[in-house]
């Protein structure tokens, strides 16, 4: 299958200097892929020749005269720059051009001006940001991750419908389990939304572990993690933190001596594979779920490496169908009575 991917080539902390070198790693390895790299003409222009790839067959540029900044606000974002960069790249996926755009910038800019371009799918009130986390047995993914610091327990639910449906058709994963996260593993803890939100997923018709508490996100207890983005970016934020401090720390035990260099050097191999299994570029791209087209957030630091992870996760989510799968199983659910709020109207009128 062809896909195309139009690319917010400014967009990060360090814009083409990263994306387009990412860009061509990704192309080199997935040989029908088409990329419609977004930004200003001329950086992208040096960027490809710098990197001998000026006039790749595979690549097309798509001029853009703004970029949105990193600490930009979001109604100025959605407002004011309708030729940034990001824009121009979410209108790509909107006018069919490209089936998924991938950026690495202002979060909440792009969660809000793909919500505006793009619309939800039928049945979803609110779009959600589904991250990838390492754990003990291999991957859980997670959300939502900031997009909505308060949710009802009708949001959790239809998170919990996307995270599993995504976890279906990109992992190959017939019927995963679905835990939520809770302050204990007992139905009688938690405030009353997640409590609400429990009840809705036992009576749904998704696997449902139960309750999930937060050691269980690394534990891989479940294959999805469901929580308002309050307490989910909280924990996405603690982790990343925890993970560089532990770096840090074996960084500056194996060379406080000359002892401990010589024994660093002995132990490489160990320290190259625990560093692998803890490479956050690894993990990088998380999907804006509940969206009429596919975008994928990369983290706004991400170097060479994660950024060509985040191509290859739009690419994936585009080849295994995962907005029709979504709209059909929401579609079905609605159906069923399963989901209820403001989202069964849309689903109604889509079928009409």
């Amino acid at each position: 299958m062809k896909t195309v991917i139009a690319v917010d080539a400014m967009g990060g902390d360090h814009g083409p200097s990263v994306t387009v070198p990412a860009s061509l790693d990704f192309l080199a390895s997935h040989g029908e892929a088409r990329l419609l790299l977004v930004g200003l003409a001329g950086p992208l222009a040096a960027e490809l020749a710098g990197n001998g790839a000026a006039g790749h067959p595979r690549i097309e540029v798509v001029p853009a005269t703004e970029v949105v900044g990193m600490d930009e606000d979001i109604r100025t974002a959605i407002r004011t720059k309708r030729h940034s960069s990001m824009r121009v790249a979410i209108n790509l996926v909107k006018e069919g051009r490209a089936q998924a755009c991938v950026s690495a910038g202002n979060t909440g800019a792009l969660m809000g001006t793909a919500k505006f371009v793009l619309k939800t799918l039928p049945g979803i009130d609110r779009p959600a940001i589904c991250g990838v986390l390492p754990t003990r047995k291999g991957v859980v993914y997670a959300l939502d991750l900031g997009a909505n610091a308060d949710c009802t327990p009708d949001h959790l639910l239809q998170f919990a419908v996307m995270g599993a449906t995504l976890v279906e058709a990109v992992e190959e994963r017939s019927r995963p389990t679905v835990g939520l996260l809770n302050i204990g593993s007992e139905e009688i803890k938690g405030n009353e939304v997640v409590k609400k939100a429990g009840e809705l997923l036992k009576a749904s018709t998704l696997n449902f572990h139960g309750n999930v508490e937060g050691n269980d996100i690394y534990n891989g207890t479940t294959d999805v993690v469901v929580c308002d983005g309050f307490v989910g970016n909280v924990a996405l934020k603690t982790s990343e933190g925890l993970a560089k401090m532990m770096g840090d720390f074996l960084k500056e035990e194996y060379t406080r001596s000359p002892f401990t260099r010589l024994a660093a050097l002995v132990s490489l191999p160990v320290i190259k594979a625990f560093r692998r299994r803890l490479d956050h570029r690894r993990y990088n791209g998380a999907t804006l779920l509940g969206l009429r087209g596919i975008v994928v957030k990369s983290h706004g630091s991400a170097d060479r490496l994660a950024f060509a992870t985040a191509l290859e996760r739009a690419d994936s989510e585009v080849r295994h169908g995962l907005n029709e799968r979504i709209a059909a199983e929401i579609g079905r659910l609605h159906g069923l009575g399963v989901l209820a709020g403001s989202g069964r109207a849309a689903v109604v009128e889509a079928a009409a």
